[in-house]
This record gives C-alpha cells, sequence and structure tokens, in this order.
C-alpha cells in the first residue's frame, strides 16, 4: 500500500491500523480543553512528522495517520478529511480552509478489478505557504507548489504551479 501498489482494504493488518487511528481520531477529537501544545502532542503520537506551530482543528478524520506529514505553522481548519493510504505532505505555513477533503486513495477504472476489492495510492504534495479555500477536494496523485492559492469548492484533479491561483470544478489555473 505505502509504495503505491495494489493493496486490499480487508488485509488483517490495514484494518488493525484503520482500528487504532479511529481509536486515537476518537481521543483527538474529545480533547477539546487541549492547549494548542496538548493539541501538537497527540498530533505526534498519529502523524509522521508535526511542525512547530503546526494546527488541526477538530473534528479531524484520516486513514491512518501515520502517513501525513505537517510542517511548521501548517493550519487545517474544523472536518478536514485526509485519506492517506500513502504520505501526504504539507508544506510550512501552508493554511487549509474547513471542509478540506485530500484523497490519496484511488481505485481501479476496470470494474472487474474494482470489483475484487483492489486499490492503490498516489502521494499529495502541498508547497510551503499555499491557501486551500474551504471545501476544496485534491484528488489523488496532485501537487501543489509553493505559494498557489485554491479556491473555495475547487476540486483539483491536476498538478498547480508555484505561485498560481486555480479555481473551479475541475480546478483550472
Amino acid at each position: 500500500m505505502l509504495t503505491g501498489q495494489i493493496y486490499f482494504a480487508h488485509d488483517p493488518q490495514i484494518q488493525a491500523d484503520q482500528q487504532s487511528a479511529k481509536a486515537w481520531m476518537v481521543r483527538y477529537n474529545a480533547a477539546l480543553g487541549a492547549t494548542p501544545d496538548e493539541r501538537r502532542e497527540l498530533l505526534r503520537e498519529r502523524l509522521a512528522a508535526v511542525g512547530s506551530g503546526a494546527v488541526i482543528r477538530p473534528p479531524f478524520h484520516c486513514d491512518y495517520g501515520y502517513n501525513i506529514s505537517l510542517g511548521a505553522d501548517v493550519f487545517l481548519n474544523f472536518n478536514c478529511v485526509i485519506l492517506d493510504v500513502v504520505t501526504v505532505t504539507i508544506g510550512e505555513g501552508t493554511q487549509i480552509g474547513p471542509a478540506v477533503q485530500l484523497y490519496t486513495a484511488d481505485h481501479p477504472r476496470d470494474p472487474v478489478a474494482r470489483r475484487s476489492g483492489a486499490e492503490f495510492g498516489r502521494p499529495i504534495v502541498i508547497g510551503r505557504n499555499v491557501w486551500i479555500g474551504g471545501g476544496a477536494i485534491i484528488l489523488p496523485g496532485v501537487t501543489i507548489d509553493d505559494d498557489a492559492t485554491i479556491g473555495s469548492g475547487s476540486v483539483v484533479t491536476r498538478d498547480v504551479p508555484r505561485g498560481a491561483t486555480a479555481r473551479g470544478n475541475p480546478a483550472r489555473v
């Protein structure tokens, strides 16, 4: 799964990792009275990397957590969802609006293969100082370069170059 190869979500190890992530999310999302530092410590329990000053406002949802890396001063607003079957990297100073969804999980286009339960993932990379407006959806395999802006409600299907603004469905620079 982590290499982007075909995997089957019903695999016992994958199921165990998801159960562990669910238990962590219950704790994280319930810690409403936690200080920012206490919340960052909770993030560090599960995520691959958490830079200083990084903030995720609950509720937050992810598949595993251990594939997510946050740079310093990253901000994710309420109700963000990250399907992290492979790596999701978010660069320092990036701000992500409420209800943004990052999907690395993908499925075969062939219906027979899809019925088998086969899945695969493609990484998402978000650069430094990016702003993603509320309700945007970032699809598998997308890279958003430094200083880019993504309009609210956009569906990003392709890479976005450095400093560009992309918006719409599908998002266009």
